[in-house]
């Protein structure tokens, strides 16, 4: 696959594991990986290999039944595509022991999706974000 090709078929991989997390098509989402793996770098936590990951995604959507992201911009590097995006949602499962608020937050985020070389599919997925504007926005 030429380097343009590889570009475009990486960019609609990542487009897909996007609008099919917005969507709650998990298996979907898993498929983008060639191994699943998250790491939430504001938290310390990883996410590594499918069972971690899908209890991650009902996890987290279990707390915010209704998180989307949006205002998607990507920038492409040679291993990776960056992903600036707003993450949002409203709090209605707890979440870290904290109980539901009903109250919503907005967050602007980065993403680093992580390809190895000549590969398509996504080795990592490493979010960036300030936890403690969430959690503000969160309790009030």
């Amino acid at each position: 696959m030429d380097e343009m090709a590889l570009r475009e078929a990486r960019e609609a991989v990542v487009r897909e594991h996007m609008d099919s997390e917005n969507e709650h098509r998990f298996d979907d989402t898993l498929g983008t990986f060639d191994h699943p793996r998250y790491e939430l770098m504001a938290t310390g936590e990883t996410h590594d290999g499918a069972d971690e990951v899908m209890d991650y995604f009902r996890t987290s959507r279990a707390a915010f039944p209704d998180q989307r992201n949006d205002n998607v911009v990507l920038r492409h590097a040679d291993d990776a595509i960056v992903v600036e995006f707003d993450l949002h949602g409203t709090h209605l499962g707890e979440l870290r022991g904290i109980p539901p608020t009903g109250r919503t937050f907005r967050s602007r985020m980065c993403a680093l999706f992580l390809f190895e070389p000549g590969s398509d599919r996504i080795v990592c997925e490493r979010i960036y974000f300030d936890q403690l504007s969430i959690l503000q926005q969160l309790t009030g």
